[in-house]
């Protein structure tokens, strides 16, 4: 048993030294630390730290008016790692230095789960403290009044005639306000509108103040009535003003995981039988539809039959963990299983893969979802098994992710490349759950049986609920489910459904997917094959041998044969089963190059951008000559709204931002606004084509038939190069074509072979006509020139004469040698 999470991650974690001290810096509504190069982000004074609670310091000087999202983020973290010093330390920070009257432009979802859920779970385990009267004694709600502030701040959202709120929101003036640079967006996720009723619960519940529940509430609301009636799902994306669905994949990772989390843990932390009835109907649907053992796929809403992508991403990590609370431990095991396979495959979970576990996004943000139900499952089975999974864990991230300041994401797992990042859900999510893992409960500072973690790990006391809450069945006013379809009705998992006392229940689970994943794909062992092989030898040498092979030997006296006579002739003779299991090479994706080549004087062609395709738009390995077309920025630079500067961009090429939503929805509306081809560029600072593999852009679930624009992607370097090129020189021509086709590419690559013939005729020789005299042939093939000529001597000797008399002549050594 691992006593603490200390022994394991050595001093990686618990004692973070840094040559170049590092200190969390001002984040503004950025979500991220940067271990590799810290002095570039935060030119403050340092402080050298001694172990974790010195990294959440911030260095706030000169900082007021931007809002230290990581330190905020991570305050109950160091309650739960026993740094209480730190604790009290950092509390002080937060309450002199941050101020929330920014005018900076916010995700309301990330700002809700982050900054608000953090000052709400540092200000519960600071009056916790307080009122254990050890410490804290100087404390007097600051931060539920900074978290108070901070909702009357993000109200203005949710001001929208659905009740949905608007996804982003300026901290200053709103939304509305001319301003506020915010308001013109019309959609939001699932998982950001309904990801709000634990921290705005839990507000109105310490402050008295219900409108931050209400509106919550309103949201959830809104959301249940919009489901698919006959599937029970719901989309990833919904307008926010007409409550219609935008796109209608249905899953439960990206866009939608947070959704379903907090139906089930307002139930639990609210005490309100809605959620939980809710969150059973849904759950069923999933179980129906979605889960196809161990995998879970996104299908439509509309037709759940019907999968509609072949790869998974990582979010959907927590869904086990969430299994786990409801007291389904089968399917749980399952997935988790598949997950801890994959990791083991690619060392830590891709951003998303295939359904043959090949790489489909290769970047790893450190996040901590399968940390998250790994703990989970630890805590319902007590399997020691999942105490070596957190180790492994542990192991990775100090094997490939450790970096002197601390620990940076991994651009691409294939390659292991950094990147300069460390979000904030790493300390707030990550550590809590591989500590609390390892830990007895005995030494932690808080009993976690009272309180339900956030989506970000924060810590809410379940004491908020109304009323204890119950054991209830799953039937609700608008749909029944039959204790037929579903055998897991309740929160509160009886002895039949919940995980037996059995230590091989689990283990026999997981054996049936312990060879699930090959080297990059899914594979199937061979059947086992018998032959005989007498081995006349009285030692073991021979079988260890065999078994070092992958071989395992069975003497043929202990074998079933059905022929007792024939095994007593044959004493000593082996049957040998042929056990190795045979991986085929993966079939990896084949991504076409294409390049973004830069036509118009200066560049004639000699620049050339290499580019990742897409999965639709037009094909432009079909056009012959590409795209061609003059390349004008979108406003907004994300293009995920209407192109304010539609008619400065029709007629050319689109150059947007990657972020903030799907690649087809910045297609469409570029695409309206009249632009011929669009190039979007990373917004990943410091990525590039040279140690990042390219990758094709993907749809986002519904059709993407209407998209017949030309699209390519460039890696950030690459699209410096040409966002400096428009700097300059304003008008710039571009050539959108696959690599191969590139102009000038002829030249460059292929062998030149000529034949190239001369007559060489005395002087005045050509008044009169032809010229009479000897052909010379060069042929020149493979950088090698060779001269053919019956009367090369002749004709080397007339040159000769040629240059004496005459010194403008060719130099004699510049004929060759024959």
């Amino acid at each position: 048993m691992f006593v603490s999470v200390c022994a394991c991650m050595s001093v990686s974690i618990c004692q973070v030294g840094c040559q170049t001290p590092p200190l969390w810096g001002h984040l503004r509504p950025s979500k991220v630390w940067r271990p590799i190069s810290p002095y570039h982000h935060f030119p403050c004074q340092w402080r050298t730290p001694s172990d974790i609670g010195a990294l959440v310091v911030l260095c706030v000087r000169g900082w007021a008016s931007r809002f230290s999202l990581t330190l905020i983020d991570t305050l109950d973290t160091l309650v739960v790692l026993n740094k209480l010093d730190e604790f009290e330390e950092a509390v002080k920070k937060a309450v002199s230095d941050v101020r929330l009257d920014n005018d900076v432009v916010v995700s309301v979802f990330e700002t809700n789960i982050r900054v608000l859920g953090g000052l709400l779970g540092g200000h519960v385990m600071a009056d916790l403290l307080r009122q254990r009267g050890e410490r804290m004694q100087w404390y007097r709600d600051e931060l539920l009044h900074m978290a108070k502030e901070l909702g009357h701040r993000l109200l203005p959202a949710f001001n929208t005639t659905s009740g949905l709120p608007y996804p982003k929101v300026n901290l200053r003036y709103g939304v509305l306000n001319p301003l506020s640079r915010t308001g013109t967006e019309s959609d939001t996720c699932t998982a950001c509108a309904g990801t709000m009723i634990l921290e705005f619960a839990a507000l109105s519940r310490l402050s008295g103040n219900s409108v931050f529940e209400e509106h919550a509430r309103k949201a959830l609301d809104v959301l249940w009535e919009r489901r698919q009636r006959g599937s029970d799902l719901v989309g990833t994306v919904i307008n926010i003003h007409n409550g219609e669905w935008v796109r209608r994949d249905s899953g439960v990772g990206a866009g939608i995981d947070s959704y379903y989390e907090y139906l089930m843990k307002a139930y639990i932390l609210l005490g309100d039988n809605v959620f939980l009835d809710r969150f059973n109907v849904h759950y069923s649907a999933i179980m129906k539809y979605i889960s196809q053992p161990p995998l879970l796929l996104n299908v439509h809403m509309h037709n759940p039959t019907v999968s509609v992508r072949s790869w998974m991403d990582s979010l959907l990590a927590f869904f086990p963990g969430l299994q786990v609370l409801r007291g389904d431990l089968k399917p749980a095991i399952e997935t988790h299983e598949m997950l801890y396979q994959v990791t083991k495959q690619h060392k830590f979970l891709p951003e998303a893969f295939t359904t043959e576990f090949r790489v489909h996004w290769g970047q790893h943000l450190l996040r901590p979802e399968f940390a998250e139900s790994t703990y989970y499952l630890y805590k319902a089975t007590g399997d020691p098994y999942y105490l070596r999974v957190g180790q492994s864990i542990v192991e990775k991230l100090n094997a490939y992710a450790r970096v002197p300041c601390g620990f940076a994401a991994v651009q691409d797992v294939r390659t292991g490349t950094h990147e300069d990042r460390m979000d904030s859900f790493f300390l707030a999510e990550m550590f809590k759950y591989l500590y609390l893992m390892f830990s007895e409960k005995s030494h932690l500072p808080i009993d976690m049986d009272g309180y339900i973690f956030t989506t970000e790990a924060h810590l809410l006391p379940i004491s908020l609920s109304t009323t204890q809450p119950p054991c209830p069945g799953n039937d609700t006013e608008t749909v029944r489910i039959s204790q037929e379809e579903d055998l897991f009705t309740h929160s509160c998992p009886s002895t039949e459904t919940l995980f037996p006392n059995n230590p091989s229940f689990a283990k026999t689970i997981r054996d049936g997917y312990k060879y699930l994943t090959g080297v990059g794909r899914a594979f199937h062992p061979l059947p086992i094959r018998e032959i005989e092989l007498p081995l006349h030898d009285n030692g073991m040498e021979p079988v260890e041998f065999f078994k070092s092979m992958g071989i395992s030997l069975t003497p043929l006296n202990e074998a079933n044969m059905g022929d007792t006579g024939r095994l007593k002739e044959h004493k000593g003779v082996y049957r040998v089963k042929l056990v190795a299991e045979l991986s085929q090479a993966p079939e990896e994706e084949v991504v076409v190059p294409h390049v973004v080549q830069l036509i118009s004087p200066p560049f004639l062609g000699r620049t050339v951008l290499t580019a990742g395709p897409a999965k639709f738009g037009m094909d432009l390995t079909k056009q012959e000559h590409g795209v061609k077309g003059s390349i004008v920025k979108a406003s907004p630079y994300t293009a995920c709204g209407p192109i304010d500067n539609a008619a400065g961009l029709k007629g050319h090429i689109a150059l947007a931002l990657r972020g903030d939503c799907m690649f087809a929805a910045k297609a469409r509306w570029l695409q309206k606004a009249g632009a011929i081809g669009a190039i979007f560029i990373d917004h990943r600072e410091g990525s590039n084509s040279e140690e990042t593999p390219l990758f094709q852009m993907v749809g986002d679930g519904d059709s993407t038939e209407d998209i017949t624009l030309p699209l390519v992607f460039l890696f950030s370097r690459e699209g410096a190069v040409l966002t400096a090129a428009l700097e300059k020189h304003h008008n710039v021509d571009v050539l959108l074509l696959p690599k191969e086709r590139q102009l000038g590419r002829d030249k460059m690559e292929k062998h030149v072979s000529m034949n190239l013939k001369l007559r060489l005729a005395e002087e005045g020789e050509m008044e009169g006509g032809a010229a009479s005299g000897r052909t010379l042939e060069f042929v020149l093939e493979n950088d090698e020139v060779l001269l053919k000529d019956e009367g090369v001597e002749e004709l080397r000797e007339k040159q000769q004469q040629s240059c004496t008399e005459d010194s403008d002549r060719t130099q004699p050594s510049q004929i060759p040698d024959s």
